[in-house]
């Protein structure tokens, strides 16, 4: 989300203008498919699943999350920044969980994701891209062992009412809810690794989409060839869960669905966010101007997620309501020249922490 993060520094950033484009296309993109999915059914009048939901289920909110790693190395902030804007989203996403909406909301989850970016922000790249390959295997098979001595979620958004169970909030924002944090910190360290690349290279968006349709593709043939050779037969690939997969069998790790937080799921989403990362740079210098709104949108996702939320808490359903306000808002906003209200908010906390401390007398 544009202007949630602040990130490492000691980075050689590449030029502003033509690299922020690309990733705020990228992130309006998300951010429609999080309302369509939020929106729009999850299956047809046959049963099988929607369009909205075969596309962005589980990819929309993956790309934001890998996006978010983008963001944090791209903004070049220190630690104190940063965790001074994950309280500010955090904040945002306790007071939305007030609200009574079919949405998962994902903000407290965010804020979380970036107070546990702190110790990876000065790694380098090839190091980042190697922590989080592994990260994205082995946190499912962690998570599958913990998770049996956890108690089940509770199936409601985090909001200040779940401050009285401090224990059981971070347990769920950890491990048992539906953005598991373990397992999502390997997309934010997928970004992160991204970020410190060179956004503004046209091989560097080629590597991005041919790589990530690849890691994709291979994460789902990885998960067939598993059910295949006895998965299938000990798990329901088509259950529907509430973010993680039930232990009570290895062969669960197998399973390629949304929001599994398995390997296959997080690598076919890690893939698949790459490659819309990489296609939105490659198309943002020749059709800048055709994109505007996308990428209007894009730039302030953080206030527009919030007003989608609380327009879904008072009851307005309409899919076009939500993506043509989220275009025009934006797209008028950013004429103005100034950050979203939110961003803004945000950014002045970082600001403000990153000050250095004066000391009296």
């Amino acid at each position: 989300m544009s202007g949630l993060a602040a990130g490492a520094t000691g980075q050689r950033a590449a030029p502003v203008g033509r690299r922020l484009a690309g990733v705020d296309v990228a992130r309006g993109l998300a951010l429609l498919g999080m309302m369509s999915v939020h929106v729009l059914p999850r299956t047809d009048a046959d049963g099988s699943p929607s369009l909205a939901y075969a596309v962005s289920s589980g990819r929309a909110s993956a790309l934001f999350a890998v996006l978010a790693g983008v963001g944090l190395a791209l903004a070049g902030a220190g630690a104190r920044a940063v965790l001074a804007r994950a309280a500010v989203v955090a904040a945002i996403g306790l007071t939305l969980g007030l609200l009574p909406t079919p949405v998962a909301i994902i903000l407290v989850n965010y804020g979380l994701l970036f107070v546990l970016a702190v110790p990876f922000l000065r790694l380098r790249a090839r190091t980042l891209a190697m922590l989080a390959g592994a990260w994205l295997v082995v946190s499912p098979v962690v998570g599958h062992l913990l998770r049996p001595a956890a108690p089940p979620p509770s199936g409601a958004n985090p909001s200040w009412l779940s401050l009285g169970d401090p224990v059981g909030l971070l347990t769920e924002l950890l491990l048992t809810g539906y953005y598991p944090a373990l397992q999502w910190t390997g997309y934010l360290l997928v970004g992160l690794a991204v970020g410190r690349s060179r956004l503004n290279r046209t091989r560097t968006a080629v590597a991005l989409v041919l790589g990530g349709l690849l890691l994709a593709a291979a994460a789902s043939v990885l998960s067939a060839v598993l059910l295949d050779a006895g998965g299938a037969a000990a798990v329901d690939a088509d259950r529907w869960f509430y973010g993680v997969t039930p232990t009570e069998s290895w062969w669960w790790l197998a399973v390629d669905s949304p929001h599994a937080g398995t390997p296959p799921d997080l690598l076919h989403t890690t893939g698949t966010a790459l490659a819309v990362l990489g296609g939105c740079l490659l198309l943002a210098p020749w059709a800048g101007r055709l994109l505007l709104p996308l990428a209007a949108a894009g730039s302030m996702t953080l206030t527009l997620y919030s007003v989608h939320v609380v327009a879904l808490g008072l009851g307005l359903r309409e899919l076009t309501w939500h993506v043509v306000g989220a275009l025009v808002v934006g797209t008028l906003w950013r004429s103005t020249g100034q950050r979203g209200p939110l961003e803004a908010l945000a950014a002045a906390a970082a600001r403000g922490a990153a000050r250095p401390v004066s000391r009296a007398g």
